[in-house]
């Protein structure tokens, strides 16, 4: 699939990015461009990954232009460019939806006028049943991203799909490193409630399971990972575990947060299919019978119409929790005493 093709990732100084590029460039693709608006984090990636294959361009995708040249002779494209901070976006709704929402626009229109072969976006739990404006311009991306195979004429072969998963414990934005940091400053760890539940996600899961998709992604369709989940009383349990002089404070939930995530809704589940190790939800344009065929049979519709929720999947262990948090240390070379 990777061999000498040339792909580009928006967004791709963030973890996801380098995580990404650091599996890719264990294949024979051609090229990685590194399309981001942070130079300083494009110098530490340059770095952190060292490969003459890697190209980095300073661009936003709110400039169409900019991000047209840096499309040129692209063969893939993951679009992970986002406004994502929460409390920050219900500050600053107008800049979200320039990058989340007409950012993407820009993304797929380009794909279209370079005739890339695939284009995948990557979309958050919090996209369904949005309650906040992050969640709803991811929405929005996940709806322009599928819906824009309806545009394609047929001397344009983009195929465009979504990719939909939880929390990545341990990325820069999770509560690990917060927590970590709150510890190694002598603070209290801050926790909105104990009785929340996140659905939880590696960063190793979350690269396999977008490069499966990439692979594999047909037109229009929604992928999510079959994921755990944990609470936020096991994160506290954990970190007392490991230091046992760590002390909580409960701030309360912040604007615009669910007390539990949902990747797939009771109304989306009517279009929900279990293929193995993830479910898929198709769009009501193509029937039941045109699925089962493009999938040689190999799919199962889901029946229950439950929605998919954080609240009601297997949580994590306390002691698996442990073992993210000191194999996270160990790769920053964070060293907390007890």
């Amino acid at each position: 699939m990777f061999d000498d093709k040339k792909i580009l990732i928006t967004g791709g100084t963030g973890s996801l990015g380098i995580a990404l590029t650091k599996k890719l460039v264990e294949t024979n693709v051609q090229q990685i461009r590194i399309f981001s608006r942070n130079e300083s984090k494009q110098i530490s990636m340059k770095e952190e990954v060292d490969d003459k294959r890697l190209r980095f361009l300073i661009g936003d995708v709110r400039d169409k232009p900019r991000l047209t040249r840096a499309m040129e002779d692209i063969d893939i494209v993951i679009h992970s460019a986002a406004l994502k901070h929460v409390p920050i976006i219900e500050y600053n709704p107008f800049e979200a939806i320039k990058t989340n929402v007409i950012g993407s626009q820009n993304v797929i229109d380009c794909c279209i006028d370079e005739n890339v072969e695939t284009a995948i976006c990557v979309s958050t739990d919090k996209s369904v049943s949005p309650l906040n404006t992050y969640g709803a311009t991811k929405l929005l991306m996940e709806k322009l991203f599928t819906s824009a195979n309806n545009f394609i004429n047929p001397n344009n072969k983009t195929e465009f799909s979504a990719v939909r998963y939880g929390n990545v414990l341990g990325s820069s934005n999770s509560v690990i490193p917060k927590f970590i940091k709150q510890i190694d400053e002598g603070k209290k760890i801050t926790i909105t409630d104990s009785s929340m539940t996140r659905f939880n996600i590696t960063m190793d899961q979350a690269v396999n399971f977008i490069i499966d998709c990439v692979q594999n992604a047909k037109p229009s369709e929604v992928y999510i990972p079959k994921m755990e989940a944990y609470s936020v009383s096991s994160i506290v349990k954990a970190f007392e575990n490991l230091y046992p002089n760590t002390k909580v404070q409960t701030i309360g939930p912040r604007t615009g947060e669910k007390f539990h995530e949902v990747l797939i809704s009771q109304e989306e589940s009517r279009y929900a299919w279990d293929i193995g190790n993830k479910y898929m939800i198709s769009t009501d344009s193509v029937t039941d019978e045109e699925i089962k065929n493009s999938y040689n049979g190999k799919i199962t519709k889901l029946q229950d119409h439950k929605e998919y929720s954080s609240e009601n999947v297997e949580k994590i262990p306390v002691d698996e929790i442990q073992k993210q948090i000191q194999k996270f240390q160990q790769e920053t070379d964070i060293n907390i005493q007890k």
